[in-house]
């Protein structure tokens, strides 16, 4: 079956094992001042206004493109755990993103899951996507190496 014929489907993946245990991923993800160093694609800055790191906790800030546009996110914490973290992102594209965090040696295998509520949606926008998911995942490893 070719790339064409097959059925949309409403899931983004991508994986990376990276050389630092779980708790110190877990640290980077749900500390709100690192979280904010890292999150989204290359080249992007946020300014949070609203951040809550627990199940039901608002997530409320704001994407600074490079090209100079802002993009307005609201998002909830639905888990907030030591092996994931699982968001629902409300405004804009619908869909619920799953970090896990699974030791594997002396690191961390980060799967970075999205589910999107329209599978369709999750086509349209993937080709943006997907390498701004391994964007995210290169600018939170150089936020790992940061830390002691």
């Amino acid at each position: 079956m070719s790339h064409a014929d097959r059925a949309p489907s409403p899931e983004a993946f991508t994986t990376r094992v990276v050389g630092h245990a779980p708790s110190k991923v877990l640290h980077a993800i749900t500390d709100p001042t690192h979280l904010a160093h890292w999150w989204g694609p290359e080249g992007f800055t946020n300014s949070f206004r609203e951040i809550d790191v627990r199940p039901g906790g608002v997530w409320r800030f704001t994407m600074h493109g490079p090209d100079g546009k802002d993009y307005p996110n609201e998002s909830e914490f639905v888990e907030v755990g030591p092996e994931r973290v699982v968001v629902r992102h409300l405004s804009g594209h619908r869909f619920t993103l799953t970090i896990s965090l699974d030791a594997e040696g002396t690191g961390t295998r980060i799967g970075w899951r999205q589910v999107f509520d329209e599978a369709a949606e999750c086509e349209r926008v993937r080709p943006f996507i997907e390498p701004a998911n391994e964007q995210n995942l290169d600018r939170l490893e150089a936020e790992l190496s940061t830390l002691p």
